[in-house]
């Protein structure tokens, strides 16, 4: 029932679904982006619902107030403190080991501002916990989303974060002028 609701809802909005380009793993990082709005997070959520999966998602803590903290919780959010980065990683890394498979959203940008580069958490948390890091687009010029593309980390950050950096090259953000480099 969700899935054909959520489903409805892209189609009425006018927003078509990526198919997904082979067999989903058991679990992934999922890398979204551009990300430049709010609307980005209803969007998100409506994607995972009508592709059939569910997904965690970070976003940051200063969101987790009441009313709103139970039901970001609910929907699979996990609030992060951005002054705490190495400590993100390694509670996301220990959560990720004591639930098993999970999909978990991640913005790379880490802002819907522009910044000066993409960070890198979503990498690290990857290759610690073993798993790929699916590539999903909110394009707003081709009013298409979803995964793309399954990439396995090599182990080389550098090399491995240009060539992610650079699939999303072609992507419009909502607001194009604020989506960083």
């Amino acid at each position: 029932m969700r899935k054909k609701i959520a489903q409805s809802l892209l189609r009425l909005f006018g927003w078509k679904v990526i198919p997904h380009p082979g067999k989903q793993p058991e679990g992934s990082i999922i890398c979204v982006a551009p990300h430049t709005s709010n609307y980005d997070f209803p969007l998100g959520l409506l994607y995972s619902w009508a592709a059939g999966f569910d997904s965690g998602f970070l976003m940051k803590s200063d969101w987790f107030f009441f009313p709103l903290g139970p039901i970001f919780r609910a929907l699979g959010g996990i609030p992060v403190n951005r002054k705490e980065r190495t400590q993100t990683v390694e509670r996301l890394q220990e959560q990720l080991r004591q639930k098993g498979q999970i999909h978990l959203a991640i913005t790379p940008e880490g802002t819907r501002s522009r910044g000066e580069k993409w960070k890198s958490g979503f990498y690290h948390i990857a290759v610690a916990a073993g798993l790929p890091i699916e590539l999903a687009v909110i394009d707003y010029g081709k009013k298409e989303l979803g995964i793309f593309e399954v990439f396995y980390p090599t182990g080389d950050m550098e090399q491995d974060l240009a060539t992610i950096r650079s699939r999303y090259d072609k992507s419009q953000a909502k607001y194009p002028e604020q989506f960083t480099p």
